[in-house]
């Protein structure tokens, strides 16, 4: 792994919502800290509902992590498009990451610890 990425498992229960919608709760979250930037949680694929994402053509590319692939929010309301990645197929050092999402605290989408 990066000297510079530390992932642990998150303290305690997290929570992601958006447009009024729970998408998912954890108590197995990952927190990842890369650097000087902000931690960022990953959610177990198993514990968000699929069913409100959408998959994007949206790729991008880390040194130190991978490839990632993008998913748009669907609400009722809207939709929140490239919200949401994952690193279906990551680098050895930060392997973890794998099965899981980390969403962009934008537009109305919130993760807490509750």
């Amino acid at each position: 792994m990066a000297d510079h990425i530390t992932i642990r498992k998150a303290p305690g229960t997290w929570t992601v919502r958006a447009g009024g919608a729970v998408l998912g709760e954890s108590a197995a979250a990952l927190e990842l800290s890369e650097g000087d930037y902000p931690a960022v949680i990953y959610f177990p694929r198993d514990d968000i509902a699929m069913a409100f994402l959408d998959r994007t053509e949206k790729t991008t590319h880390c040194p130190h992590k991978g490839d990632a692939s993008y998913y748009s929010v669907v609400t009722k309301s809207q939709t929140l498009d490239n919200a949401v990645w994952s690193y279906e197929d990551p680098k050895d050092g930060v392997a973890r990451i794998k099965d899981h999402l980390a969403f962009y605290t934008t537009n109305g989408i919130t993760v807490e610890e509750i």
